[in-house]
């Protein structure tokens, strides 16, 4: 198994079960505790992976809010919600923030 496929793998689990030690993660695919912490690294750029700490290396999660089976915005959904941001303030801002962050494509 090449490191795509492993991440891939590691996605699909986190995504089927929510969270997932690192150990475990670790001797289910053959490779080093540190080799799965690059590879959570690199899926926490594209997804929102938290890691949490604890014995045998800790575990990681995806975070509460992100569920992937939500459909995407459509490109000009996406414009629009964007064009508007800039007129909110304080709470709406936030808001509006975290809808473009969990539903962006």
């Amino acid at each position: 198994m090449n490191q795509v496929e492993r991440r891939n793998a590691i996605k699909e689990i986190l995504f089927s079960d929510r969270n997932a030690q690192i150990q475990n993660l670790a001797d289910r695919f053959g490779v080093s505790v540190r080799t799965i912490k690059y590879d959570i690294e690199a899926l926490t750029c594209s997804y929102p992976i938290e890691t949490v700490r604890g014995r045998y290396g800790g575990g990681v999660k995806l975070a509460d809010w992100y569920h992937p089976s939500k459909k995407a915005l459509s490109p000009e959904q996406m414009a629009l919600l964007k064009k508007l941001a800039p007129t909110l303030e304080g709470d709406d801002l936030v808001i509006m923030n975290s809808i473009i962050s969990q539903f962006a494509p």
